[in-house]
């Protein structure tokens, strides 16, 4: 019986630490606004670092929240807030390419190759937030993601001492990837506290500097 509330405690002690760390991520970014919903509005940044997902679900069916995304990072380039893309995600197998899946689909909507730059080692989102300034040399830009996941990004890139600002991908409330999705975030969110500030976590693969190329 010992060992049961014993159990029990440690559960209750854990799940009351993801809440308070997900909410305190969430005041911290209302603090100090830096998340924007309209092209319009947001401020003018030299790049757009595209935080990767997969394009499809298990099954086959696509994946809006990838959608939205590219979506998303359009209505950015075709308002003239960005000059560049970085399109960041997982490429661990050469069946799984999340990179360059983003670079194809940014190039059919019309966005010309040489502005677009792929980063193939953001296995997780710490690794893309990292290797955006070590590697592609951005400091000052805006991160493209749904809402939810924008929140643990600008966390980690504000802790890095980076200047970047959110700007929002359309969301799928009430689908069960949705709540899959957020559910995973809620324990990502602690993770992500431990690295930066306990854990010091490095990403998987720094590598040489890349050139991004900016539109005049």
């Amino acid at each position: 019986m010992k060992k049961l509330v014993l159990l029990f405690s440690f559960l209750i002690f854990g799940l009351g630490v993801i809440y308070a760390l997900d909410k305190y991520m969430s005041i911290c970014m209302e603090k100090e606004p830096c998340i924007y919903t309209s092209a319009k509005k947001i401020p003018k940044k030299k790049a757009a670092l595209l935080l990767g997902t997969s394009k499809y679900l298990k099954g086959g069916h696509k994946n809006y929240f990838y959608t939205y995304r590219i979506s998303a990072v359009l209505e950015l380039w075709n308002a003239r807030k960005i000059n560049a893309i970085v399109v960041s995600g997982d490429n661990g197998t050469k069946q799984y390419d999340e990179a360059t899946a983003m670079y194809n689909d940014l190039i059919k909507a019309g966005i010309p190759r040489k502005y677009i730059t792929r980063d193939y080692a953001g296995f997780r989102t710490l690794d893309s937030i990292v290797r955006a300034e070590a590697i592609f040399d951005l400091k000052d830009y805006i991160i493209v993601s749904q809402r939810f996941h924008l929140e643990r990004a600008l966390f980690i890139a504000k802790a890095k001492g980076q200047k970047v600002l959110g700007y929002v991908a359309k969301d799928i409330p009430g689908t069960a990837a949705a709540y899959r999705m957020k559910l995973r975030e809620y324990l990502a969110r602690t993770k992500a506290f431990l690295d930066v500030y306990i854990l010091h976590t490095k990403p998987k693969f720094y590598g040489k500097k890349e050139k991004v190329t900016y539109r005049i």
